[in-house]
């Protein structure tokens, strides 16, 4: 099976029905699958060929949708930008997959031509400026039905790298759909005309239930931006059934004053994953929108693997603490404790290791990046998380620590060595360690340790700079939080590696976990 004639069948069975919501406009499948078609036709006419890489810069929106479906129906390989990432990344991401065409909002054009002298593969973009909808129309509505296997290549998203370059991890038809499938397994059955809510990017962590709405029959519901008041609005007048949330989006949401007095009858899965969740934040959850939180477990790389009920979620199991867990493993994945020390060797129940993980959903390897593929992947294909993490007598999954330095901040992931790479350009900085640490809203955020040349002053100034230095190279939400400054050198191990565990330790006293929940 491949995601295109799955989703062009769920067209033609549910042609009546909506398929899209954003703000005003509604399209129904019939329509949604026309302009794809069209965008597909327009793609192919540049001449662009199946398996050729396409790169996407978007907020979520009904033109969005055209590029979801318009790829899949051309046989072209989607590679979505983040809109928050820096050019430098928007660079990397579309040089390093080799992409030929960029389509592109207009609120984001000026990045793309900013990164397209870097970009040597980039022959065409397409800008949605005003004339875009007539370009659409203009192109051709006859189906080019072009042939595609299971194994194809569909999308190739992005991880942090700890070098501070992303990875791709590419995704065929077979593994994508096998991920919807998988994601969706304990949930309660979606109806046709169910609606599913999308209020991160579709481009992100919530576009792993895109497709399985749409070959469900159901709406998937699109909002361009977080806003508490907004979101909430618009779960109770379009009767979404389905969500996804990083905690940080929970937590805003059940604490909001008119939350609890809302209709949410029709509201039967919130699913929160993408970082860990306090207790606080998950009863809160419960307390406002009833019994229909699901929490998951996984990564870009490899996915679900732990699922978890409400009904599982707040219960009370002899031997173990369900609501403190990221669950229990699904039926159809592979879940161990690996010895971090050798990755081949799996550990009893109960030890302390590194989490292992293998599913249908999972990458073949990082893409162009053999090496970075060793370091993640065991020779017997599970793959290793950077977590560290034990499994109890009932086989719910803890994850306690990570053995990597990396930082989750509200639902994205940070890698120091990024950060650091940056800051050292500053010429104040002599050196530089970034860690993790608490936050009350964000679960964790990245703090700047700078060792100062001779001579300098630690001054505000010279904080505001480095953090508006971080801002410009990155994007807003990889920059420290706070940076603090020293003079003495920072601590290293006896071969002269950063010690980062220990600058660490200080911000977490008090705490039974080295991983943080919002």
């Amino acid at each position: 099976m491949d995601v295109t004639g799955l989703m062009r069948q769920s067209a033609q069975f549910n042609a009546r029905r909506t398929a899209v919501v954003h703000g005003d406009r509604r399209l129904t499948f019939a329509e949604a699958w026309d302009r794809g078609v069209r965008m597909a036709n327009g793609l192919l006419a540049l001449g662009l060929e199946p398996g050729d890489r396409v790169g996407v810069l978007e907020d979520n929106s009904i033109e969005a949708q055209d590029l979801f479906a318009g790829a899949a129906i051309a046989g072209l390989v989607r590679v979505p930008l983040y809109a928050r990432n820096s050019t430098e990344s928007h660079e990397h991401m579309l040089a390093h997959t080799g992409c030929r065409a960029v389509v592109v909002s207009a609120a984001y054009a000026g990045d793309i031509e900013a990164v397209r002298p870097g970009v040597p593969s980039l022959e065409h973009v397409l800008v949605r400026d005003d004339g875009y909808d007539n370009w659409l129309a203009a192109q051709s509505d006859i189906d080019p039905m072009v042939t595609i296997q299971p194994d194809d290549w569909y999308i190739i998203r992005h991880t942090g790298g700890t070098t501070g370059k992303p990875k791709g991890v590419a995704y065929t038809h077979r593994s994508w759909i096998a991920a919807g499938r998988d994601w969706f397994y304990n949930f309660p059955p979606m109806q046709a005309g169910e609606s599913c809510l999308h209020v991160g990017p579709i481009s992100h962590g919530s576009g792993y239930l895109y497709t399985p709405t749409w070959l469900s029959g159901g709406c998937n519901v699109l909002l361009d931006h977080f806003d508490p008041t907004d979101t909430l609005d618009v779960m109770e007048a379009e009767g979404i059934g389905f969500m996804f949330l990083v905690p940080a989006m929970l937590n805003a949401l059940a604490r909001h004053p008119s939350a609890a007095g809302r209709d949410w009858s029709r509201l039967r899965v919130i699913q929160i994953g993408g970082a860990p969740i306090t207790d606080e934040t998950a009863l809160l959850g419960r307390e406002v929108f009833g019994s229909v939180l699901y929490q998951g477990y996984g990564q870009t790389e490899a996915l679900p693997v732990c699922m978890m009920g409400p009904d599982e979620w707040f219960s009370e199991v002899e031997g173990s603490n369900p609501l403190r867990s990221a669950g229990r493993a699904l039926p159809f994945a592979y879940l161990q404790i690996r010895d971090p020390e050798h990755p081949e060797v799996a550990l009893p129940l109960g030890a302390e290791g590194e989490i292992a993980i293998k599913c249908d959903g999972q990458m073949l390897g990082f893409w162009d990046n053999d090496a970075a593929t060793g370091e993640r992947m065991t020779k017997d294909g599970f793959v290793l998380t950077g977590d560290i993490g034990r499994l109890d007598d009932n086989a719910y999954l803890y994850v306690l620590d990570r053995k990597d330095d990396m930082i989750i901040s509200g639902g994205f992931n940070i890698w120091p060595a990024e950060l650091e790479n940056v800051i050292q350009d500053h010429p104040a900085v002599v050196e530089v360690a970034v860690v993790a640490a608490p936050h009350d809203r964000w679960g964790e955020t990245p703090i700047a340790l700078c060792v100062l040349a001779a001579g300098v002053e630690a001054t505000e100034a010279v904080e505001g700079e480095i953090i508006t230095l971080c801002t410009d190279r990155l994007g807003s939400y990889k920059k420290p939080s706070r940076v603090e400054f020293r003079h003495e050198p920072l601590p290293k191990s006896p071969v002269g590696k950063l010690q980062r565990k220990v600058l660490r330790e200080p911000f977490w006293v008090g705490f039974d976990r080295r991983v943080a929940g919002n």
